[in-house]
């Protein structure tokens, strides 16, 4: 069973900051920095791109909320809002989940570090990637 499926039916105690029936927020127990929260759809999804659209824009709409109160109230500087999809990028719990990560200063635990590739050439890559519609 996955962890946060356990989370989300009680047999793993957390610290809530929000809970409707669709989305959990809770603390994650690896604090990154102060205030870092995971915002979880209570049905399983391995990762956004499985998500069903509704769920997927109601977890975003919580972490939006829940990103301006953790700024509000723990006077961070800045907030890093990220989900990874797949091993390969980080993810380390198949079931799709949101860090909202507060930053208070340049120093602190988190980094993000974007190193540019090698030269792409970006008019194939765009014709390759476009899409004429979303449906």
């Amino acid at each position: 069973m996955c962890i946060f499926c356990d989370i989300v039916s009680g047999k793993i105690p957390v610290h809530k900051v929000y809970e409707d029936s669709i989305a959990l927020a809770f603390l994650d127990i690896a604090q990154v920095t102060k205030g870092h929260t995971l915002v979880i759809p209570k049905k399983h999804s391995a990762h956004m791109l499985l998500c069903d659209e509704d769920t997927t824009l109601e977890v975003y709409r919580v972490a939006r909320r829940i990103a301006q109160n953790i700024m509000e109230m723990t006077d961070a500087g800045g907030i890093n809002i990220l989900s990874n999809v797949n091993e390969v990028a980080g993810q380390t719990v198949n079931h799709f989940h949101v860090h909202l990560i507060p930053r208070y200063n340049e120093n602190d635990s988190f980094k993000i570090e974007m190193n540019e590739s090698e030269p792409q050439n970006l008019k194939a890559l765009a014709e390759l990637l476009y899409l004429d519609s979303l449906y």
